[in-house]
């Protein structure tokens, strides 16, 4: 009853971000010069992605405990991989319900929508909210590893993930100045949802962004995994355990 419950109440939430933007779109008629239709394929892309990470990999933040009380050193004492092993002891059942219904929407989002589909845009379409997961993912993992310099390091790193999943669940139209620069471009949180959309519904970026960057949210995912990986790699060979 009690994982019933904690399933119903994540999928809940979940529903209020989205009515959040859908609330905002009945009030303006548009959202930074995008339909209705989408909106919501560009809404339920990110929280999708965002769910599926949140799912696998949101628990990472747990390691900040485990530097403190020194419980990462039986991590590092098995033959096996510390962040898997941090991400399986920590996994969260829960958080089910809110990736099912994040797909579920995000495949009404994609039959609703004005697609001209294609082999490219069937494969795209799959790929996105993968890639989205793996680029969020790695900004949990990311954001974790600052634990090892500096503990208390949570709040800084829900900035960017949360905050960017935020970002993310509305177009870059929307932003000015800086702040779409630093979260869309230089962060590269327009490639989770705003861009794949773009390039889904073979609409030109009012922005001014290439045709051929609406497709490369696979090339951003990887890369940013494979930096997450590397700092991962630089902090554990920084931890010297608690010294207590």
């Amino acid at each position: 009853m009690s994982f019933v419950v904690e399933v119903i109440g994540s999928v809940v939430i979940n529903g209020l971000d989205l009515a959040t933007v859908f609330v905002l779109f009945s009030v303006a008629g548009s959202l930074g010069g995008f339909g209705g239709t989408e909106v919501l394929l560009l809404t339920t892309l990110s929280a999708c992605a965002f769910a599926v990470a949140d799912l696998v990999v949101g628990n990472a933040d747990k390691l900040r405990d485990y530097v403190r009380t020194g419980l990462f050193d039986t991590l590092l004492l098995r033959p096996l991989s510390a962040l898997w092993q941090l991400l399986a002891v920590n996994f969260a059942p829960r958080r089910v319900g809110r990736a099912v219904q994040g797909l579920v929407l995000y495949v009404v989002a994609l039959a609703i929508a004005d697609i001209d589909w294609d082999l490219a845009r069937a494969v795209y379409a799959v790929g996105a909210p993968v890639a989205g997961a793996v680029f969020f993912g790695s900004f949990f993992i990311a954001g974790s590893t600052v634990a090892f310099w500096w503990v208390e390091s949570g709040e800084m790193a829900n900035a960017f993930t949360y905050g960017g999943k935020d970002f993310s669940a509305y177009p870059s139209t929307m932003y000015d100045g800086w702040f779409r620069t630093v979260f869309a471009s230089a962060l590269g949180f327009g490639f989770v949802a705003y861009l794949p959309t773009l390039a889904l519904v073979g609409r030109a970026d009012p922005l001014g962004a290439p045709d051929w960057l609406r497709w490369c949210s696979p090339v951003t995912a990887l890369i940013a995994a494979a930096l997450a990986a590397l700092f991962w790699r630089t902090g554990v060979r920084h931890y010297r355990s608690t010294g207590s």
